[in-house]
């Protein structure tokens, strides 16, 4: 008999370990062609770019760490508070 294993919520987005799945393509893609411009010319900023793009697409409970810094900027600065004094 063969048993099968469906996740909770079929509406949720494919997640491979802390990324998302086009997330972790990307970052796959990147650090690969970083590698080799790493190997030929011996420049770091290609590979600095890709762990920073790494960083910022961490993916908790649906919301990446750009989504975090996003609200806060927007919370912070960008959007207007309204205060009411009584």
């Amino acid at each position: 008999m063969t048993q099968y294993l469906y996740p909770q919520n079929l509406r949720a987005t494919a997640n491979l370990w802390l990324w998302s799945l086009k997330d972790f393509c990307i970052l796959g893609i990147a650090a690969l062609l970083s590698i080799v411009i790493l190997v030929q010319t011996r420049i770091v900023i290609p590979a600095a770019m890709t762990l920073c793009y790494g960083f910022l697409t961490i993916r908790m409970d649906d919301t990446t760490v750009l989504d975090f810094i996003k609200y806060a900027v927007r919370y912070f600065i960008s959007t207007q508070q309204h205060y009411e004094w009584r």
